[in-house]
């Protein structure tokens, strides 16, 4: 399939999917659920662009295996986190802040992840449509890595969760594991992931666009709706979270320091 048609079929169905979601939290006023879909929703497009596009069998192969697996992971943890919950503090302090225009402001929200997801499939874009095979160290690099992100999110993930399980924990610090060594080991795990589309796609033409993604990933976490929102709200809430963050590394596993 020719890329400009792929992309309009892209931006299309991004568009309609989070419309729908959006439709779906204005009816139960829980936007929690935009976090899995934006997940299935990229799984689903690495799938989609695989299929279609023109490039190396070898490079939609890894495209579209390794995008789906990580999207279907992902989608499955959060809809199991979510579902059947109260709406995330982040997105009812969202609610709340806009008031009367709640509405309107989370419909071009949802839109913004759509937006988002566009820019992050270029990842899968670019290797998909290169009639150039990747290299077998390429091939190899981007499998390490992809397994290495793969695996340390979901570990991160069990890890919070069991935590979360014990009532003993309640209100207090998740410092175990890798936990203890990242106060976001999930999140550096995602930008992660998307490093390994970057390795398999080095020499390949446009090869360096998808070095965007996980800058993306990795800006969106620090700065704009991940880790600032977030952490605001466990300093406040959660006993022992200030030292916490005095002494463990942000984003990035590193041993804690000393209090």
């Amino acid at each position: 399939m020719p890329v400009i048609v792929t992309l309009f079929i892209v931006v299309a169905g991004l568009v309609l999917v989070f419309f729908v979601a959006w439709l779906w939290q204005r009816r139960t006023e829980n936007a929690g659920m935009v976090d899995p879909v934006w997940a299935a929703a990229l799984g689903a497009l690495a799938l989609f662009i695989g299929a279609c596009g023109t490039g190396a069998a070898l490079n939609r192969a890894c495209v579209a295996a390794g995008g789906a697996l990580w999207g279907a992971r992902l989608a499955l943890h959060l809809w199991r986190r979510n579902h059947g919950k109260p709406e995330d503090p982040r997105y009812h302090a969202f609610r709340e802040r806009w008031g009367t225009h709640a509405a309107r402001n989370m419909f071009w929200f949802f839109q913004l992840q759509a937006f988002i997801s566009m820019l992050l499939a270029i990842a899968f874009l670019v290797p998909a449509y290169s009639p150039q095979a990747a290299g077998a160290l390429n091939i190899g690099a981007a499998i390490a890595i992809w397994i290495v992100a793969v695996a340390g999110e979901a570990i991160a993930d069990r890890q919070l969760k069991r935590f979360a399980a014990n009532p003993a924990h309640r209100g207090k610090v998740c410092r175990e594991g890798l936990w203890r060594y990242s106060r976001h080991p999930n999140y550096f795990f995602e930008c992660v992931h998307w490093v390994a589309y970057t390795a398999l796609s080095i020499g390949l033409p446009w090869g360096w666009a998808t070095l965007a993604p996980p800058l993306l990933m990795a800006w969106l976490l620090l700065k704009v709706s991940g880790i600032p929102i977030l952490e605001a709200r466990l300093a406040d809430t959660r006993n022992g979270y200030r030292d916490y963050m005095r002494t463990t590394s942000v984003l990035i596993p590193w041993p804690p320091k000393r209090t």
